[in-house]
């Protein structure tokens, strides 16, 4: 028996994800929710839909989807609703897929509190929440996950996240999005919340979206932020993209739970080769990775080392396998292929993890416990940047539990 689902939120970003998950063998039946028609209407309308959406299962608020029997949501929609959105649907009895961040604000206070209110939720309502953080399922995360489970990195020494992303970079840029963000119904309210925030003199920065730099060397060491140092640039030219932002770029340098040392980088003006670039590297006491190299020293012991392993990689060497009728439900014959989806190819892999953490009734990979893992390093980064450098602990809410509610009544 499969399980039930309904898409909240439909727009460029979410109608990506709408095939993936209708067409995976354990959904049973999709539901489709957004506050414009015509964008349900694009799924609905189709032929290939008709097996697992019904019309009486199109919504027009996420109060009415709410009410549905439904055992979870997917929740891609503005980055400013996302926390509270999830809070709502799992106190509804709903288990909870959110695009990413946890929640993007101005006020870093604001984010911690939303990151605690999460967890409350999560552990009162025994409901499952996942991050979709594209980072976690790209190729060279799962690569470096394997050899960490091996103990071919030995102990951790360093690592750096990065996501170096030029205002005006690549063919649809951070400027036009913010645009497009800013139109509609729910950008309007936005607009009119931004402001407020201007008011009070509250300025964010790019340490507030941070989970594409954070969560790879999180994810692989398995280690926590303990606290941070952290220092700001500040535009210059009065670029009205900044207007909310203290800093365009921010960097941070953490000590880790392991007792490894992370260099993070979210920078938003930057030149050259480093416009528009989203990758991890680390480095352990035997073994490194960095540009899909793995680099290993042998290392056995004291002053012993082995023969030296040098092994570069292509994407499919290093993703790991899905199972046999996932990867034919998502085949492209066209392609010759499966379709894993954008993002270096995870969103195939996020997909599959949520359903199948949501049919198992256990912990997904990207639970609330590491989504606030990744989120609370950037907000208390920026803390420490708006003090000069300031060294700041960084909260952590622990590991959480293996299981959740089963899906159904």
């Amino acid at each position: 028996m499969g399980i039930s689902l309904g898409l909240v939120g439909l727009g460029a970003f979410g109608s990506t994800f709408a095939d993936l998950f209708r067409r995976h063998p354990v959904v049973d039946r999709v539901a489709l929710c957004d506050r414009e028609p015509q964008r349900i209407r694009v799924f609905a309308d189709r032929p290939d839909w008709a097996d697992k959406f019904s019309p009486r299962d199109a919504y027009d608020s996420l109060d009415a989807i709410c009410r549905a029997d439904l055992d979870a949501l997917v929740i891609i929609t503005q980055p400013w609703l996302h926390a509270p959105q999830c809070i709502q649907a799992m106190e509804a009895g709903k288990h909870v897929y959110s695009a990413v961040p946890v929640i993007m604000t101005p006020d870093a206070d604001e984010i911690l509190g939303w990151c605690d209110r999460l967890i409350r939720t999560a552990e009162r309502t025994g409901m499952s929440y996942m991050l979709g953080e594209t980072t976690f399922y790209r190729p060279q995360t799962m690569f470096c996950r394997r050899k960490a489970a091996e103990g071919a990195f030995g102990d951790f020494v360093y690592a750096e996240g990065e996501y170096f992303h030029d205002v005006d970079a690549g063919g649809y840029t951070l400027r036009q999005v913010q645009e497009h963000r800013e139109t509609g119904a729910a950008g309007c309210e936005w607009v009119q919340r931004k402001a407020a925030y201007r008011r009070r003199g509250v300025l964010g920065g790019p340490m507030h979206y941070p989970t594409h730099s954070t969560s790879g060397p999180v994810a692989i060491m398995n280690a926590h932020a303990v606290s941070v140092t952290a220092q700001g640039y500040r535009n210059r030219t009065g670029d009205p993209f900044f207007d909310d932002s203290a800093f365009s770029n921010e960097t941070a340098l953490f000590r880790m739970s392991n007792g490894a040392v992370v260099r993070i980088c979210e920078y938003r003006e930057c030149a050259g080769p480093f416009h528009d670039s989203e990758t991890f590297r680390i480095m352990g006491t035997r073994g490194a990775f960095a540009e899909n190299t793995w680099r290993s020293n042998g290392r056995r012991g004291s002053g012993v080392l082995g023969p030296d392993e040098l092994q570069t990689l292509t994407d499919d060497a290093m993703r790991d396998p899905l199972p046999d009728d996932v990867a034919r439900a998502w085949y492209d014959p066209a392609a010759g292929s499966v379709a894993y989806g954008g993002h270096g190819g995870s969103h195939a892999y996020l997909v599959h993890e949520f359903v199948d953490a949501v049919a198992a009734a256990r912990l997904p990979a990207i639970n609330a416990w590491q989504a606030v893992r990744y989120m609370a390093m950037g907000a208390v980064a920026h803390q420490s940047a708006l003090r000069d450098g300031e060294t700041l602990a960084v909260p952590d809410w622990g590991d959480g539990p293996a299981q959740v509610r089963r899906p159904g009544p």
